[in-house]
């Protein structure tokens, strides 16, 4: 059984990937004063920066869990979540209330994909 792990650090590593499916760590933006729409649009360039670097993009996303601070944010995530995501590769997701990490954070998204 062969684990590949990508920036790995002393608490976690951003992504593992296993038997051609790559786990991605709860991405957050680092400009926690951007309002909704940019901590979303942040977190999921992240998002497709890894799923880059690990060979696959957001067309082989498989499932997504998203964490907001506050529901009340839920219309202003989803509008940077539809700019997004691409017709017809929409993936099964949930979106929850939670406390996050850090108060200034609005938004953590966690995605699960396939590699091309």
């Amino acid at each position: 059984m062969e684990i590949k792990r990508l920036h790995v650090g002393k608490r976690l590593s951003e992504v593992a990937i296993h038997n051609s499916t790559v786990y991605l760590a709860g991405q957050i933006a680092e400009d926690s004063g951007a309002d909704i729409g940019g901590q979303t649009r942040e977190v999921l360039g992240h998002i497709d920066r890894l799923l880059a670097e690990s060979g696959s993009d957001k067309t082989c996303l498989l499932s997504c869990q998203i964490y907001l601070a506050d529901m009340a944010d839920f219309a202003g995530m989803n509008e940077a979540w539809d700019e997004w995501v691409p017709s017809g590769h929409t993936p099964p997701r949930a979106t929850v209330e939670a406390r996050l990490g850090d108060p200034a954070w609005r938004v953590e998204i966690v995605v699960v994909a396939a590699q091309r």
